[in-house]
């Protein structure tokens, strides 16, 4: 009954497409629509990255959900760069970062298996080390940001050649690491079952993002407004509800694949999307960022650098010896609450 209804109301996409662009919705109820027709969107995406991931193994389907998952997350910051909201960019990004790593993960681990289950250990604490690389490069423009004007054309020129070291890093280090998965796969000798062909899964993964990055556009569009009415700071709402359904994909792909006993795979998805948005993501954005005006300065402020590298320390000690607990999930949600009352306090800028 549940697969059928989430088949169903995969019909709210085009819905959200034709009040946006026919019958002309008002803001808020587009925002609201926007977001429930996205929920459906990521459970397609779990879906398809979990035949994917029959075929390719855990390590290189995490990276293919993270991938396809985070288009939409690209593609929402540069509309909202386009329409003159760099802190809402920059709060969206420190959200996905610290909502993969303490509320997707710690629900994959609550709803995994159970404790003792092993997963990828090496794979994940390096993955983490990519957002503690991150966070540290990110002080370059954030530190000067703190005084002044944040969005000054200096730090921008600054952030040029430190966008440029996370793409190089993040390439490296992936292109190593999905060939020790493909590897490890291999030699695992794990066949692809009876689920959908891998041309099959890639297929309605890219279909899936594309929808996705049609129904963000408009949540992007209906922020300012649902903000003003829900009596919320813009930093709040981009850091915490942009943030979670922007990367909806990666929030119901792993937790449906962890309910299902898969792990590894949503471990997998979680800790490589949020070095994804880190590295390549935040990179792609910063650079794309000249093409489209203004360039984006990335100035991030105190919270967001603490909850980003705090977050990623915290998952690596959670994970420290590759075993899952479900009270070390029920630990880093209890974080990622403590953040979001931090996020809620701090105001916008």
């Amino acid at each position: 009954m549940g697969r059928k209804l989430l088949w169903a109301s995969l019909v709210l996409a085009p819905v959200t497409i034709l009040l946006r662009y026919t019958v002309h919705a008002g803001d808020v109820t587009l925002f609201a629509v926007a977001a429930v027709a996205l929920v459906p969107l990521a459970w397609l995406i779990g879906e398809a990255t979990e035949h994917a991931g029959d075929h390719t193994g855990p390590g290189i389907g995490g990276f293919l959900n993270a991938s396809f998952g985070n288009a939409p997350e690209l593609i929402i910051a540069l509309f909202a760069i386009a329409q003159g909201l760099p802190n809402v960019v920059r709060a969206s990004l420190m959200g996905s970062v610290v909502s993969n790593l303490l509320l997707v993960l710690g629900i994959a681990l609550v709803l995994g298996p159970g404790d003792g289950h092993r997963i990828d250990r090496r794979s994940l604490l390096g993955q983490l080390g990519l957002v503690l690389a991150a966070t540290l490069l990110f002080l370059v423009p954030a530190v000067p940001g703190w005084s002044g004007n944040p969005e000054r054309h200096s730090l921008a020129v600054a952030t040029a050649p430190v966008a440029a070291v996370l793409l190089v890093l993040y390439a490296a280090v992936t292109t190593r690491g999905l060939q020790r998965h493909k590897r490890l796969h291999e030699e695992s000798g794990a066949s692809a079952g009876e689920g959908w062909t891998l041309p099959t899964a890639l297929a309605v993964l890219a279909v899936a993002t594309a929808a996705t990055a049609f129904v963000s556009e408009i949540l992007v569009h209906s922020l300012h407004a649902f903000a003003d009415a829900a009596g919320l700071s813009e930093f709040f709402t981009a850091a915490v509800v942009v943030a979670i359904v922007g990367n909806a994909a990666e929030h119901g792909g792993a937790a449906v694949i962890a309910h299902r006993g898969n792990l590894r795979l949503a471990t997998e998805i979680a800790v490589s999307s949020s070095a994804q948005v880190a590295l390549f993501v935040t990179g792609a954005v910063a650079l794309l960022s000249w093409a489209v005006k203004p360039a984006l300065p990335l100035s991030f402020r105190p919270i967001e650098i603490a909850a980003m590298g705090a977050s990623a320390l915290a998952v690596a000690f959670v994970l420290r010896d590759g075993q899952a607990r479900r009270r070390d999930g029920c630990f880093i949600v209890g974080l990622y609450a403590v953040a979001v009352v931090g996020f809620l306090l701090a105001g916008d800028r």
